[in-house]
């Protein structure tokens, strides 16, 4: 049995139908896309993925005290900046050896060599790769955005703790240091003259 013409309204309502589908569907792929950053930064710090470094509580970093054995392990700091950014950047000091489960603290420093306040933020990971997940932050600088006034110097702290675990991972084996990398990028301009900070 033939089946009947469609009419004109049947055939705009099904056009309807499929360019509402499309629009949605265009709509799902651009919020994915906006939606992917965060959600890879999330991924990457919950897994270590990438050398992304953990952000640990008060409580945890307790935690891993508790275990810790005594065993140590060379911490190696690194510090860049991006081309944009005037600011002179580096570690208060090249390494560290650390104990294992044992929170410590290590301190960058950072100079506006421009005339003008600049704000920057600072990217991180650590190598290996595979140690991220065992890198953690209590506090840090990198945490927030950071702006100096023309030729301020200040130092920046980050605290932090390489967990226990890592002494049972057989991925870790034989990794007898861990490279902490910042970089610090330009950020927005600041809406008003930074405050002084204490001395």
């Amino acid at each position: 049995m033939a089946s009947l013409p469609q009419t004109s309204a049947e055939t705009a309502e099904r056009n309807r139908r499929t360019g509402l589908i499309a629009l949605a569907g265009a709509c799902a792929m651009l919020g994915l896309g906006y939606a992917s950053v965060p959600l890879y930064r999330l991924f990457c710090q919950v897994t270590g993925f990438g050398g992304t470094t953990m952000v640990a509580s008060e409580a945890k970093a307790a935690a891993a005290a508790a275990q810790a054995t005594g065993a140590k392990i060379s911490i190696r700091f690194d510090a860049s900046t991006a081309s944009d950014m005037p600011w002179r950047f580096r570690p208060s000091q090249p390494t560290d050896t650390v104990t294992i489960g044992e929170r410590d603290i290590a301190t960058y420093v950072a100079r506006n060599l421009s005339s003008e306040p600049v704000t920057g933020m600072a990217t991180f990971n650590v190598t290996p790769e595979k140690a991220g997940k065992y890198f953690n932050k209590i506090q840090c600088f990198c945490f927030t955005e950071q702006t100096l006034a023309p030729g301020e110097e200040v130092t920046m702290p980050v605290l932090y703790f390489v967990d226990p675990a890592m002494l049972d991972d057989p991925a870790m084996k034989g990794v007898e240091q861990i490279t902490l990398s910042y970089t610090f990028h330009r950020a927005k301009a600041p809406a008003e003259p930074a405050p002084p900070r204490a001395r």
